[in-house]
């Protein structure tokens, strides 16, 4: 079995989507991602999205910030048990 390693570096945790820039704040949801949404990930992520989404052992959530379901700020997988 192959080893994919992905190096990433978490500067700080956050409740919320944090704008690095400027500390400002934004509520943010947590959401399912949907079929819908498979097409924003085929350019600029670092990590192969729609393997998770397609495995029957995984479930991708989008990140958001409120009321602005159009732009995914981020990703996060949840491994089924």
């Amino acid at each position: 079995m192959k080893n994919n390693l992905i190096n990433i570096e978490v500067d700080k945790l956050t409740n919320s989507i944090e704008n690095r820039i400027t500390g400002d704040s934004f509520d943010t949801q947590v959401l399912p991602l949907s079929e819908n949404d498979i097409e924003k990930l085929k350019r600029g992520w670092n990590f192969d999205w729609l393997v998770e989404w397609n495995s029957k052992t995984s479930k991708v959530y989008k990140l958001i910030v409120e009321n602005n379901t159009n732009v995914i700020q981020g990703l996060i997988m949840r491994i089924k048990s």
